[in-house]
């Protein structure tokens, strides 16, 4: 019998790792080869771990809701064959006792006693630490519960570290930075805490970042129905929070008369389809807009880092998608100036198909450096997106309706039925103005309304 090693792979340049959230196999299950055998989720994407072999599972390494680093052993796997990976190296324990049995000595000697009291002495102060658990006032990612267990730091020590996340929470950086500081009383968190010295404008700032409103206790009562918030709702919900909270959020709108655009669309879309075996959206038409715009407004293609604007060389564009569970992923399109209209369609429909499949690798949904959202495929007539960090703007784009309209002729005004929509901009105005803003939702629509790319069939 051979043992094979069922490791974490490495899935994207700034993925380091991932959370297990949950086993697909047990102990002794048989395992085919491409099975899947542990789901994991990294803070962009969910994803499963296959096995390269078949065999059976002998071990599994990690549990729920534990954190795995990229090339950590999740599993060992039992197989037929060489062995994959090297016997385990003896502890120093072991080590001792062999040393006494090749001696002959029929008692342990005192270096043997002493190893094996420190290490039951471990084991007792590990089972006595309780595990870490998120209550009602705070919440603790798996990441540091992870460290506090490493770190032998009880929960009731845990609880007094001041958080500088989004309600208070303790952050990776919070608890290493308590770690190089542990001799020190761990700071209580409180609205008495003494305050840092810090400038008139810095001081909203810290408010909102270190003051932990309490919030009023909820009432339930029989009829209530209590729903835990899904991990990737927990993650959007924070992601939003410090959006608006780091981002000056304003919006503009604009109406756009898309006539013109539907017709074009309906005379070419079943010959696209028969040749190109893609169905053609709207979406990679509103895309093709905003890629214009951008170009002519190159510094909403930016982000903010501190006092510094990097303006972004690759137009990368986040397409919002819903998700059957009503959570929202944001695919990215790299290079998206570089793909004609076929090649905008092939990527639109292919990442919506994968992202509702849950079958996104985690370097496609990161990356992006402007987000386009069709809130009008659910009907709205506009929306007030939320800016996709750490870019500066994101485009919603409302529903199609048949307007009545005043068409200014040559020889006089009459009113006829166009088909409309209305087109969000919210841009960050600590960068962008309102007259860039503007300027640039009106150029989309402009382009919209006079469309003028070739049939691409």
């Amino acid at each position: 019998m051979a043992k094979f090693e069922l490791k974490l792979p490495k899935m994207g340049e700034s993925v380091a790792e991932a959370t297990i959230t949950s086993w697909l196999k047990e102990v002794g299950d048989t395992i085919e080869i491409d099975d899947a055998v542990v789901e994991i989720a990294t803070d962009k994407v969910d994803s499963d771990v296959p096995s390269e072999v078949a065999g059976i599972l002998l071990q599994k390494n990690f549990e729920v809701d534990q954190v795995v680093k990229v090339g950590e052993v999740l599993a060992v796997i039992q197989t037929e064959g060489e062995n994959t990976i090297p016997d385990p190296q003896p502890t120093a324990v072991a080590k001792a006792v062999q040393e006494t049995a090749v001696a002959g000595e029929e008692a342990p000697s005192p270096a043997v006693k002493a190893a094996t009291l420190v290490a039951e002495e471990m084991t007792q102060v590990k089972e006595q630490l309780q595990p870490i658990a998120s209550n009602e006032k705070r919440f603790y990612s798996p990441l540091v519960k992870n460290i506090a267990a490493q770190e032998n730091i009880p929960q009731d020590e845990l609880d007094r570290v001041l958080g500088t996340g989004q309600n208070g929470r303790v952050t990776k950086k919070d608890i290493l930075a308590y770690l190089e500081n542990r001799s020190q009383a761990a700071p209580v968190v409180t609205e008495e805490a003494p305050q840092k010295t810090m400038t008139p404008a810095a001081a909203p700032l810290a408010a909102s970042k270190h003051k932990t409103p309490t919030p009023a206790p909820a009432v339930v009562s029989g009829e209530d129905q209590i729903i835990e918030m899904s991990r990737m709702g927990r993650l959007i919900a924070d992601h939003m929070i410090q959006s608006k909270e780091t981002s000056a959020h304003v919006q503009s709108f604009v109406e756009a008369d898309v006539t013109e655009l539907w017709e074009w669309r309906e005379k070419i879309k079943n010959k696209f389809f028969e040749r190109t075996g893609e169905k053609l959206t709207f979406t990679p038409l509103f895309i093709t807009a905003v890629l214009k715009a951008l170009r002519d407004f190159p510094l909403l293609n930016s982000s903010v880092e501190g006092n510094r604007i990097i303006q972004k060389g690759a137009i990368n564009i986040g397409m919002a998608t819903a998700l059957s569970d009503g959570n929202l992923i944001v695919p990215v399109i790299r290079n998206a100036d570089h793909l004609n209209l076929f090649g905008l369609t092939k990527a639109v429909n292919d990442l919506a198909s994968r992202a509702r499949d849950n079958q996104l690798l985690p370097d496609e949904v990161q990356g992006g450096t402007y987000t386009v959202t069709n809130v009008g495929n659910f009907g709205s007539i506009m929306g007030t997106p939320i800016i996709n960090q750490p870019q500066v703007g994101i485009m919603a784009v409302g529903v199609i309706r048949k307007m009545p309209a005043v068409i200014e002729t040559p020889d006089g005004d009459f009113i006829g039925i166009r088909r409309k929509l209305i087109l969000s901009h919210s841009y960050d105005h600590r960068i962008i103005n309102g007259a860039t803003g503007g300027q640039f939702v009106k150029n989309v629509a402009n382009y919209l309304e006079n469309w003028d790319e070739p049939a691409p069939v």
